[in-house]
């Protein structure tokens, strides 16, 4: 027979677990509602001597919360179930590589790579740094200048992605490629249907309808398609990255990002102050070393040409700041379909070479 004693015990365990968990939600909810504070952030980081950037404040972000600011990225963790037999590509610690290399000037005839995009309020990054790496890469492989659509990607890889503007998966949206393809952005223009060139205001954007129709009356969806051959990882090992991007273009990274990094203005990152808010996914374009002896990774974000250094930004190199190396993802292009696109120019290329 339980005694009053043990019920009482019993009673005050569940009472205290009960206040804990409010105590924990009321904490998320007063993180999430409370503002970036620029100011501060920016005196930290400029009164720091061994920062090595420079951080401003950005108007775009005045009287941002916590909350509206991780609407702004959008990578999830992948599932561990989903993670086992991922392609894992690694390259030679031998190989001769440059001490920079940037693919703006490294493949010039490809005007994708030199493009700086906007997600607006919307959770797509893990779309946007895939599908910007994917129309980059078909230049370099095929000879084929196409900007690809993240509408597509975002509005019809469904809960195999992840959760569209609420973020998903970098690795699920290359396999998505591979299975079913991406139209281009002639056809499915990012957000189009809403009359916003980007979304860039408020509230915070639902995940568009996948429609599966172009906008252009003269384009076809199955005839937009374009293609992947496969999707894989590459190595956590700088020297593998650097030769990824040097052998096939620019991929997608995601990091872990901090409130400082919101006010990011120039130099080279790395974490200086503010508290974890969200994984974030971009594109990778090259490397290099600063003036002052600093290693860095190039990189293209989207949050449009006002943020950051012109809409770039570099990051501490070969010392996985904020997991930068951690998830490096990639693929190549595919001539599936190619026979049936129409308005861009067939490249003068052996089948091999995309492989």
């Amino acid at each position: 027979m339980i005694s009053a004693k043990h019920l009482i015990l019993v009673f005050i365990f569940f009472s205290v677990t009960i206040f804990e968990k409010k105590l924990v939600a009321l904490e998320l909810f007063r993180d999430e509602s409370s503002l970036i504070l620029q100011d501060s952030i920016v005196q930290q980081v400029n009164g720091n001597p061994g920062s090595g950037w420079k951080a401003a404040a950005n108007p775009r972000l005045a009287n941002f919360t916590i909350g509206q600011f991780k609407h702004l990225l959008g990578v999830k963790p992948m599932p561990k179930n989903e993670l086992v037999g991922i392609p894992v590509v690694s390259y030679p610690k031998n190989l001769q590589l440059p001490k920079e290399f940037d693919a703006r000037t490294a493949w010039p005839h490809c005007p994708t790579i030199s493009n700086i995009l906007d997600q607006g309020h919307c959770g797509s990054c893990w779309a946007f740094a895939a599908v910007e790496s994917l129309s980059d890469r078909f230049c370099i492989h095929l000879n084929i200048s196409v900007a690809l659509s993240v509408n597509d990607l975002l509005s019809c890889c469904g809960f195999m992605c992840g959760y569209g503007c609420d973020g998903g998966y970098p690795y699920q949206a290359w396999q998505y490629f591979v299975k079913h393809g991406v139209v281009t952005s002639e056809c499915d223009p990012y957000f189009d249907d809403i009359g916003c060139a980007h979304p860039g205001c408020e509230p915070v954007y639902p995940t568009p309808n996948c429609v599966k129709k172009c906008k252009a009356e003269n384009l076809i969806w199955g005839e937009s398609k374009h293609y992947g051959v496969n999707a894989y990882t590459v190595s956590s090992d700088p020297q593998s990255i650097m030769a990824e991007i040097y052998k096939n273009g620019p991929l997608e990274v995601d990091f872990t990002v901090y409130e400082d990094f919101a006010l990011y203005k120039s130099g080279v990152y790395k974490h200086i102050t503010g508290r974890v808010v969200g994984g974030h996914a971009v594109k990778m374009i090259g490397w290099g070393t600063s003036d002052d002896g600093v290693d860095y990774w190039l990189l293209a974000n989207q949050w449009n040409r006002d943020w950051g250094d012109n809409g770039y930004f570099k990051i501490l190199r070969a010392t996985d700041e904020c997991g930068i190396e951690e998830n490096a993802i990639a693929g190549l292009p595919s001539f599936k379909n190619l026979n049936f696109i129409r308005n861009y120019a067939a490249a003068d290329v052996h089948p091999d070479d995309a492989l």
